[in-house]
């Protein structure tokens, strides 16, 4: 069976419900016949590349917030990723166009490296000192992920390279209504948008796996929108 996720290196939900999820597909006695696909959504395919802003501005101008709201909102992100077991850092992290980042993911997707440069890109760019939005970053973690150093300069360097594979994916997410990310989908029976409990996954998998009807959930799961919004914590801290 094959579980299809859109997602966004630059939503800190996907980072957090890719942990989730992995928890959930762990608990799921077919777990060694579940393919994982990732699948390109950019949150902000309207920004031009190159031109990024540090988070904590962004949020603040994005939702009308202060600064010091713009980096509560970011704590309480940043609580759920540790209670997952992942790094996050709050401050010292860019926002930007990310089409750069799918489409070497989509070299990696050719190579059998996806999983693994996916999963150094999120660290990179949630838990450590380094900027997904630049070259050089970006082609020491797809040598890290075991690609090559030269064919990742030569993709990046051309802006046609798995540019019709980054949009197709794009096209068929919205074929199939997804406007928000993470947004999982079960063997094209079930679907599921969020960050959602590790529990809710393992029930999606059996679901889908009895051959069940699809069904598209998204309740009360944090995610993130186009234009890069993500759900805005509430007065009183929760999402």
């Amino acid at each position: 069976m094959r579980v299809e996720i859109w997602s966004d290196i630059a939503c800190p939900w996907c980072y957090i419900g890719k942990a989730r999820f992995e928890k959930g597909l762990a608990a799921f006695a077919h777990r060694d016949e579940i393919e994982v696909v990732h699948r390109s959504f950019e949150l902000d395919p309207n920004s031009a590349k190159g031109d990024t802003a540090p988070v904590i501005d962004m949020l603040a101008q994005k939702y009308g917030r202060t600064l010091d709201e713009a980096r509560a909102m970011e704590e309480h992100v940043a609580s759920n990723a540790r209670a997952e077991g992942l790094g996050y850092r709050t401050e010292g992290r860019d926002h930007g166009n990310t089409f750069d980042i799918h489409r070497l993911l989509h070299l990696a997707k050719a190579r059998g490296r996806q999983e693994q440069l996916l999963d150094l890109a999120y660290r990179a760019n949630f838990a450590e000192e380094r900027s997904v939005f630049d070259a050089e970053v970006l082609v020491e973690l797809a040598v890290e992920a075991g690609l090559d150093a030269d064919e990742a300069r030569a993709v990046l360097a051309d802006d046609d390279a798995y540019a019709d594979e980054v949009r197709a994916d794009e096209r068929e997410a919205a074929e199939l209504g997804a406007n928000a990310v993470p947004f999982f989908v079960f063997d094209r029976r079930y679907g599921i948008s969020g960050g959602q409990p590790a529990e809710v996954f393992t029930q999606a998998l059996e679901q889908a796996w009895q051959g069940r009807v699809l069904t598209t959930v998204a309740v009360d799961a944090d995610a993130c929108g186009p234009d890069g919004a993500c759900d805005v914590p509430q007065a009183d801290g929760n999402a």
